[in-house]
């Protein structure tokens, strides 16, 4: 049961370092275009000779 005291800690850490790494990437626009990638692929852009 000692273990607990270091384990609930670093979840705790791991789950907030998480949180911040989402809402970095929410705040720097990851999230703005969800279908652009999905019709750039679609697109044949690439022309080869």
């Amino acid at each position: 049961m000692e273990i607990l005291i270091y384990l609930v800690p670093m979840a705790l850490l791991l789950g907030l370092t998480g949180l911040a790494a989402f809402l970095w990437s929410l705040k720097d626009g990851q999230y703005d275009d969800v279908q652009g990638a999905a019709v750039r692929v679609l697109s044949d852009d690439d022309v080869r000779k």
